[in-house]
């Protein structure tokens, strides 16, 4: 069974109706999917920079709740063994959190689900699926 993180990306598509919510729930997706922590702090920030924090706040919360959650630690080799690689190769990065993100999907053997694929396709033997463009 193939297992997926998601970026935060795809997190904020779902939380705003971009991708269908219900089937993702309905469609067992959920049970094969995680986050990162980094994205927990990603979605906060934007909830709390928000016009409306309490608001976004709450959504936050309902998305996550029974999603598991992957501590960033799970990718430590693979951030440092990448971010020297893609120093060493003169490839700039664009986020340090897409590079934990994509470190952690490569160390755990997961499919990054992400729209921002132009971020991740530099990395060594990332799996990637872009749900914003099945839609």
């Amino acid at each position: 069974m193939t297992r997926y993180i998601l970026d935060t990306n795809t997190c904020i598509f779902f939380l705003r109706g971009k991708l269908n919510f219900s089937d993702f729930i309905e469609g067992n997706w959920r049970d094969s999917c995680c986050i990162s922590e980094v994205t927990i702090l990603e979605l906060y920030y934007g909830a709390e920079n928000s016009n409306n924090p309490q608001k976004h706040y709450e959504a936050v919360d309902i998305f996550l709740h029974n999603l598991k959650v992957l501590p960033v630690g799970m990718g430590s080799k693979a951030y440092a063994k990448e971010k020297v690689r893609l120093k060493k190769a003169g490839i700039p990065l664009h986020d340090e959190f897409d590079l934990i993100i994509g470190a952690s999907a490569i160390a755990n053997n997961l499919t990054l689900i992400t729209d921002n694929v132009k971020h991740f396709k530099q990395f060594k033997d990332i799996r990637i699926e872009n749900w914003a463009k099945c839609e």
